[in-house]
């Protein structure tokens, strides 16, 4: 096997492998959720900054939210349900 395909072969893997560990490993510190913003508010300020949202839902903890973002990436991301503070983001 020629070098570079067997680089292209572990790149591909090792690029595969931190995807999946990445995604469901967001938490968030984000206390009781009667303190949260609403999913609502959440979807009104993404479609604002150009998003198109497809799904939103809880996930240790945080919002996570399917979309496509403003440079047209579908994207898997996570924020903080009290601040909206940006916690993970993922392409898929």
């Amino acid at each position: 096997m020629d070098g570079l395909v067997k680089i292209a072969i572990i790149m591909a893997a090792v690029t595969a492998t931190l995807a999946a560990q990445a995604t469901g490993l967001a938490t968030c510190n984000s206390g009781p959720e009667s303190g949260w913003q609403s999913e609502e508010a959440l979807k009104q300020k993404l479609t604002a900054q150009g998003w198109s949202i497809r799904r939103i839902k809880v996930d240790g903890g945080c919002y996570e939210v399917y979309a496509v973002n403003d440079k047209g990436q579908r994207v898997e991301t996570y924020f903080h349900p009290v601040t909206f503070e940006h916690v993970l983001t993922t392409t898929r």
